[in-house]
């Protein structure tokens, strides 16, 4: 059977995300590990990397766990889903506390800046973005990526996030929303896929994206 590591580095909601996968799981030869060891994370088949709290705590406690080699190597050779800050870990480096991160795609982290300015209905820009908020499907090519499949464009997810990915080359935005001016809430890379919003707070587009990441054959 197939495994699927759910990393624990001592960041994330590794609860709900690892109770997500399992729902989304459900009928498929795949078995979900809460993985606490590089060994359980070598070995998988498949990878989620989620992430919550601050950059550099993120990207400390990653080292300090031993987790860092296991998830460079499933990086560059098995599927591999980044959540939230495990999305923003994949790429260079974050103004948020200046904070190198993995390199794994070009590009930085970047702050909202919206202080005094107002949406439509009058209300300020609240930083953070925190609820739902549709996502635009994008693809290198006009060619949507496979982990979109039966979720509908411009549907609904879950963000709460102060910080966003600002990818180097666009062709690695896998998904665009409007908060102020359009962010990159998804990226895509070879056989690596990642989201700003969190699939597993996300109702049923959510387990459907779970779904389409454990079938995806990169």
């Amino acid at each position: 059977m197939n495994t699927v590591a759910v990393v624990d580095y001592g960041m994330g909601n590794l609860r709900s995300v690892t109770q997500a996968v399992i729902r989304a799981a459900h009928g498929l030869p795949i078995e979900v590990v809460w993985a606490r060891t590089p060994a359980e994370v070598m070995s998988a088949q498949r990878v989620v990397l989620p992430g919550q709290g601050a950059m550099r705590d993120c990207m400390q406690e990653l080292r300090d766990s031993g987790m860092h080699p296991a998830v460079l190597h499933a990086a560059a050779h098995k599927p591999l889903l980044g959540v939230c800050v495990g999305m923003q870990m994949l790429l260079e480096h974050s103004e948020e506390q200046d904070t190198p991160s993995l390199g794994l795609i070009a590009g930085r982290v970047r702050k909202f800046d919206l202080a005094g300015r107002h949406q439509s209905d009058g209300s300020r820009y609240k930083v953070p973005h925190m609820g739902w908020n549709t996502v635009q499907q994008a693809g290198a090519g006009g060619q949507i990526h496979p982990v979109w499949a039966d979720i509908p464009d411009q549907s609904h997810f879950y963000f709460v996030h102060s910080y966003y990915a600002a990818p180097s080359d666009l062709r690695h935005s896998a998904g665009q929303t409007l908060y102020g001016a359009a962010f990159c809430s998804a990226l895509a890379r070879d056989n690596i896929f990642a989201t700003q919003f969190h699939p597993e707070k996300s109702a049923e587009h959510g387990l459907t994206l779970y779904r389409n990441f454990l079938r995806w054959n990169p």
